[in-house]
């Protein structure tokens, strides 16, 4: 690790530090990746220490206070480095086979941490100026060699720590499937009960472990691919059980057997997937299982079409046609699917044959302006660019809208699950003959279920919802047979008590599966109407049976291509306002912090407006983006109230500091409710106060992410503040303390030593912020 890092290094102190933490992944080592929450985030207080070190003002003269300061920090990365690296050699001593790799990893990070505590020694500055020897002043390139060895070492026992995690969850599976073997094997009750106990046990330690890595991974596919395994295994748990029952009750029974088959088939896919995902390994090729989705591919075409703004050489005509080829393919799913009704397949058709239009239009004009030698797009262009983008996102609406409500029809259909308790019926009554009819229609109930999960796949929005989508279409495409092979059984057996229960269990996983699926088609209206599938909501959008009468009585218009093109760049400009605003409230600590909660909350109603200015999201017409302008005028208000309560804990100087960068922002919030709530009449008239509500919405978010720059450093100075003189004697307390209870070298239980248990060592730098 670390070689060469900064052999010919002359950058400033400023690049050294972008160097450092250029990739979120803090991957200073050639392919070292962090895949893990926790790591990142125990190697976050460590890098704020060095960048402090690094970043720290060249001024001719230090003063005491100054040198001190550089001194404690260099002290405290030493000695906490010094404390992992303890528990990192105990990590080694753990697990033989990375006991080299963990040993040498970290002698490089104590090498490294003891320079940055030879450089920031503070009787090193009191040397005379012929003194050769080199401190965090004289050598900033050996700082920035030392500062890179460190993160890279330490980085490396981070990921190798990890590792014993992987390994407790490979370990953990082997056990459940030893035990799922057993299970599958054994012919007696008796054996079975005992067996089943021990099985429990382990599939308890076995969904602790995987839960844990499942909210720990930052890869939010692998997330969703983990949480889909983890329901199999949850659900199959209960099934297997009843199945074994049934099929030991009656072994000559061919339907017992195939239920119970299915089942552990089910289990072994899911352990399997498990471990795909913790060593990122696919035992079954390396090929994605999952196809493009027409939302994906969509919004892909419109990024490329996007491009020729400002780049008419950027991509191929041809590409672009076989693009919008590959789309209008995908959407026969729709057009063909028998549970379309006639008025959708009629619309997805008539946009299709627009799109294609739209597009030769826009190649067309592409050409001529290719022939003028143009450097940009020009106007007939652009009217082209946009007319093409508001029909490719019609028809992405139209073909959510065909999913979505197909979905919504099947789900109220059978809210009352009448098949199933028909089944349950014919089962226990042995009429064969209605049980033959019930097999028909819950087949024909499975096939609609499977495609409407494969058409709200295509309209899902994010991967992880695509994922969600593919696994409950897989569910059904299982489950169904799996409810008629229990049935079967129940029919042969219509006594039995356990083959009664075992139908019982199938039916609800059925019916836990539709519950599911409610919740997904939530989700992907969420993403559909612009809210991101994020937590926090557009406080103003209009919710079914709110505002509806103010809104009845106000004539609803939308803008057409061409104001969609003159507002275009002034909507984009909004957009850049929120993500600032957005990449300014990640940085905060406390998220539950009500200034910050409101800024989040505006920032959101500002990129409703924003996707408003495409034709996207929520707000449909010019009276949905007024309405939101007012309510984000009313949270402006909220969240300058909020400021004055702040301000009443600041010193005075600070106060000042924070009124004059505030005394605007209560004005401009005003004359933003003011222009929403102003009449006007006539096309044009409306379009400019579109134009005016956008404007002050965009200065607002200026003001604001001024604010929020400065509430965030004026609270943290109070925590450093008030944690410089408080932190360093309880943290060392809390350290010793820690050793006391013998929590770090000597245990033999292996959870010690994973990652939390370093996480500690690393969380504790944090009292020491810049000076």
């Amino acid at each position: 690790e670390g070689e060469g890092a900064g052999e010919k290094e002359t950058s400033s102190p400023s690049t050294a530090c972008t160097g450092i933490m250029a990739s979120s992944h803090y991957n200073t080592d050639a392919g070292l990746e962090i895949k893990t929450r926790s790591v990142e985030q125990t190697l976050i207080p460590l890098v704020t220490q060095i960048t402090t070190l690094i970043n720290h003002k060249e001024k001719p003269k230090k003063s005491e206070k100054t040198l001190r300061a550089i001194q404690r920090v260099g002290q405290a990365v030493s000695l906490a480095v010094g404390r992992f690296v303890t528990v990192g050699e105990a990590i080694a001593n753990e697990n033989e086979e990375l006991k080299e790799e963990m040993y040498f990893a970290c002698q490089e990070a104590r090498k490294a941490g003891e320079c940055i505590a030879q450089m920031t020694d503070v009787g090193a500055f009191d040397q005379p100026e012929s003194d050769t020897r080199a401190t965090v002043y004289t050598d900033k390139t050996g700082m920035i060699r030392a500062a890179r060895l460190l993160l890279s070492s330490v980085t490396k026992v981070l990921v190798l720590a990890d590792r014993v995690v992987i390994k407790q969850i490979i370990n953990s599976r082997s056990k459940v499937l030893a035990t799922l073997e057993h299970l599958e094997k054994v012919s007696s009750f008796q054996e079975f009960v005992q067996i089943f106990s021990q099985f429990g046990n382990e599939m308890v330690e076995f969904a602790h472990l995987t839960g844990d890595r499942q909210n720990d991974l930052k890869d939010e596919k692998k997330k969703a691919r983990m949480a889909a395994a983890r329901a199999i295994l949850e659900k199959c748990t209960m099934m297997l059980l009843t199945a074994s029952k049934t099929c030991l009750r009656h072994p000559d029974c061919e339907s017992a057997r195939i239920n119970k088959g299915g089942v552990f088939h089910r289990m072994r896919l899911a352990l399997d997937q498990v471990i795909e995902i913790v060593t990122d390994s696919r035992q079954n090729g390396d090929n994605e299982i999952h196809p493009n989705s027409i939302y994906a591919d969509i919004k892909e075409f419109k990024m490329k079409v996007e491009g020729l703004r400002d780049n008419l050489h950027g991509i191929s005509k041809d590409n672009l046609v076989t693009m919008l080829e590959l789309i209008l393919e995908h959407t026969e799913d729709f057009t063909d699917s028998a549970y379309t009704s006639h008025e959708h397949r009629e619309c997805i058709l008539e946009l299709s044959r627009q799109a294609k239009l739209e597009l030769e239009h826009l190649v067309t004009v592409w050409k001529q302006a290719q022939c003028l030698k143009a450097k940009e797009a020009t106007e007939d262009m652009e009217l082209a660019i946009i007319k093409t983008q508001q029909c490719m996102s019609e028809l992405r609406r139209e073909l959510q809208n065909t999913a979505v409500e197909s979905a919504a029809d099947l789900l109220r259909c059978y809210t009352e699950h009448v098949v199933l308790k028909a089944l349950k019926v014919s089962g226990v009554e042995a009429n064969l003959e209605a049980l033959a009819e019930c097999t028909c229609k819950l087949s024909e109930h499975k096939e609609q279920l499977t495609e409407t999960s494969r058409l709200l796949r295509h309209v899902s929005g994010t991967k992880p919802l695509e994922i969600t989508c593919f696994h409950a279409e897989e569910t059904f495409q299982v489950i169904g047979p799996q409810i008629i092979s229990a049935a079967q059984t129940l029919a042969l057996h219509p006594s039995s008590k356990i083959a009664k229960e075992n139908l019982d269990v199938f039916c609800e996983a059925w019916e836990s599966q539709l519950n599911d699926m409610s919740i997904l088609l939530k989700e992907i209206n969420d993403v559909f109407e612009g809210r991101r599938g994020e937590k926090r909501a557009y406080l103003s959008l209009p919710r079914p049976g709110k505002h509806t009468a103010n809104l009845k009585t106000v004539k609803a218009v939308k803008l057409d291509a061409e104001e969609q093109a003159k507002i275009a760049k002034l909507g984009l400009e909004l957009r850049l306002h929120t993500s600032d605003v957005d990449a300014e409230t990640e940085r905060w600590e406390d998220q539950d912090n009500e200034i910050l909660r409101q800024a989040q909350s505006m920032s959101s109603m500002a990129y409703s407006m924003y996707l408003f200015t495409r034709g996207e999201g929520l707000l449909k017409t010019t009276q949905d983006l007024f309405h939101q302008a007012d309510i984000f005028a009313e949270e402006g208000l909220r969240f300058h109230a909020s400021l004055n309560s702040l301000s009443d804990q600041l010193q005075e100087d600070e106060k000042a500091a924070l009124m004059m960068e505030t005394e605007r922002f209560p004005t401009l919030c005003q004359q933003l409710q003011l222009t929403s709530k102003t009449p006007v009449h006539g096309k044009a008239a409306t379009f400019a106060k579109v134009d005016t509500s956008i404007q002050e919405t965009k200065s607002v978010m200026t003001v604001l992410m001024k604010i929020l720059s400065l509430c965030y450093k004026l609270l943290k100075k109070c925590k450093v503040d008030q944690t410089f003189m408080d932190s360093p004697h309880s943290w060392r307390g809390n350290q010793l303390q820690t050793v006391a209870n013998g929590e770090s070298l000597d245990g033999k239980n292996t959870d010690t030593f994973g990652v939390k248990s370093l996480e500690r060592h690393m969380a504790n730098l944090t009292f020491l912020e810049s000076k």
